[in-house]
């Protein structure tokens, strides 16, 4: 499987009234046939069956009577099942993190239950905890009964919008039948808003059942091939849509279009044979308020590498409202700090999209005009949802909104580009090594020292500890120092640092018991005490 990254584009389609309602009954066919072929899956799961070649007879039964069924072509069937197929598989992947979740929840309501029924026994709050305590033991008894039987849940078009039908005023419908009727109206629209086109390289243009056209003046014209059973005669299997033009990624569009050409070869037989060979153009269609977009997905072209660890590294610290960043030379020396603010907490999503890409391709320009590569943390988003536990509500819903997995893709994605070098790197410690190691020896923010500390990692350089003791800066400007445990020799380093968390967490925790809390930041919320990794 290749592992160029796949870049997606979208463009906003101007259309007639014909050409919307054939893509309208477009979706809603390929939301019908998706909704039954996911149950028909259910019905007769192949993981109960043992040999692979039944589990393939079984996938060709299924095409057969769905092409024969709903009148569709076999590419436009195998779309459906890439679709199907990708959402279990995402479920599959998460539901052993939501196991691990819901335990970690559980063990920390029982401890605060322990110790309400000392502190506060009856009280209200006590009550509540005893509720949540009962949801989360139901849920994850679903989760593992799930698990063990291989089953999988997907409500097609929300459970959000599902659930709205017992609840209509509160979820802004009118009572009576006519909110019933509003929103059964929205039900059917969530699900068939869209469908999605596969492509292949050994297709036209990317794609036999939308293949994409350059016209002289820029812009694109799709070639869309409709299904059998909205097609009333000749003229009616394609429709074309035209001016369609992307603010983004004409040039890689094109680039991939050309890829596309006619390779002819002679059989064993001695018969002649053609075949495309090309770049993969997948495509999205989606309804939105104001009409349809098209989404074009397409494998990245090969960049050549501009960077080299012979340089130096460039460490990025990612954090609920910002990026550290921090400049070594090749021997993991110090050279440069510097912050990338990315408040996204009450930004709407293209907002919160549009700061961290700038913030992306702030750094990948800087590592490319120092020839440097970039390290990045390698994080654990299961363990980072759980932590939201452990500190206020403000600061837990700035946590909440920055979206750490876009983060790194934004700057995997501005770095490819560019042709740099990125290195994922385990974060372990990093937050401490940089509190006690570099924040104040070099005048730096913990943050940036995390971040000096990554980059040390990436070029593959440890890190020794102080002697003795430890004076970590804080955010009022003071700093709080305490001793620093002995370290055994026969143990992993990373033990050692562990203890120096513990006790960097305890002293922050005294510092602020003494009357002197950190004060609040530019976002209105305060850090974690001993907020480190």
């Amino acid at each position: 499987m290749s592992e160029l990254p796949v870049f997606t584009y979208q463009a906003r389609l101007a259309l007639n009234q014909e050409q919307e309602a054939a893509l309208a009954a477009f979706a809603d066919l390929h939301g019908r046939i998706e909704r039954s072929l996911f149950a028909a899956m259910q019905a007769r799961p192949e993981h109960n069956l043992k040999s692979g070649r039944e589990r393939k007879e079984l996938r060709n039964e299924l095409k057969r009577t769905f092409c024969r069924r709903f009148k569709i072509t076999t590419r436009q069937y195998n779309a459906i099942r890439s679709e199907v197929d990708g959402k279990i598989d995402a479920i599959k992947e998460r539901r052993p993190d939501l196991i691990k979740e819901a335990g970690a929840r559980l063990t920390k309501l029982k401890k605060t239950i322990a110790k309400l029924e000392k502190k506060a026994p009856g009280t209200n709050k006590l009550h509540q905890k005893k509720r949540r305590y009962a949801t989360q033991v139901a849920r994850l008894f679903d989760l593992k009964s799930d698990q063990k039987v291989r089953r999988i849940r997907i409500c097609f078009g929300s459970k959000k919008l599902f659930r709205a039908q017992f609840s209509l005023e509160e979820n802004g419908y009118p009572e009576g039948k006519d909110g019933l009727a509003a929103w059964r109206e929205d039900w059917r629209e969530a699900r068939s808003r869209q469908f999605f086109v596969l492509g292949s390289k050994d297709e036209m243009a990317g794609n036999q059942t939308c293949s994409a056209s350059l016209v002289d003046d820029g812009s694109f014209t799709l070639r869309l091939r409709l299904p059998d059973a909205h097609i009333r005669s000749k003229q009616d299997k394609y429709i074309a849509l035209t001016c369609v033009r992307f603010a983004h990624g004409q040039e890689a569009i094109r680039g991939a279009l050309s890829t596309s050409r006619i390779i002819s070869s002679v059989t064993k037989k001695g018969e002649p044979s053609r075949k495309y060979d090309g770049t993969s153009i997948s495509y999205r269609f989606l309804r939105d308020e104001k009409g349809w977009r098209v989404f074009v997905s397409v494998e990245a072209q090969p960049v050549e590498t501009r960077t080299s660890r012979l340089s130096g590294a460039i460490g990025v610290d990612i954090n609920g409202d910002h990026l550290a960043v921090a400049e070594t030379d090749r021997f993991g020396n110090l050279i440069d700090t510097w912050r990338l603010d990315c408040v996204t907490y009450g930004k709407s999503e293209e907002q919160a999209k549009a700061l961290i890409g700038d913030a992306a391709k702030a750094i990948a320009e800087k590592a490319i005009a120092a020839g440097k590569l970039v390290v990045i943390e390698l994080l654990d988003f299961a363990k980072k949802k759980a932590e939201l536990a452990s500190v206020d509500p403000a600061r837990a819903r700035q946590l909440s909104s920055f979206a750490f997995s876009k983060t790194i893709g934004a700057i995997k994605s501005a770095c490819f580009r560019a042709g740099v070098e990125v290195i994922e790197v385990n974060p372990a410690y990093t937050s401490v090594i940089g509190s006690v190691n570099y924040a104040r020896r070099h005048g730096i923010s913990v943050h940036q020292g995390a971040a000096l500390a990554i980059a040390r990692r990436g070029l593959g350089y440890s890190e020794r500890p102080p002697r003795r003791e430890a004076s970590v800066p804080v955010r009022n400007g003071a700093h709080v120092t305490f001793a620093l445990p002995v370290r055994t020799r026969a143990k992993h380093v990373w033990s050692y640092w562990a203890s120096v968390k513990k006790k960097l967490t305890a002293a922050h925790a005294a510092h602020i018991r003494r009357g002197k809390p950190p004060p609040r930041s530019l976002s209105g919320s305060r850090a974690p005490p001993g907020c480190c990794r």
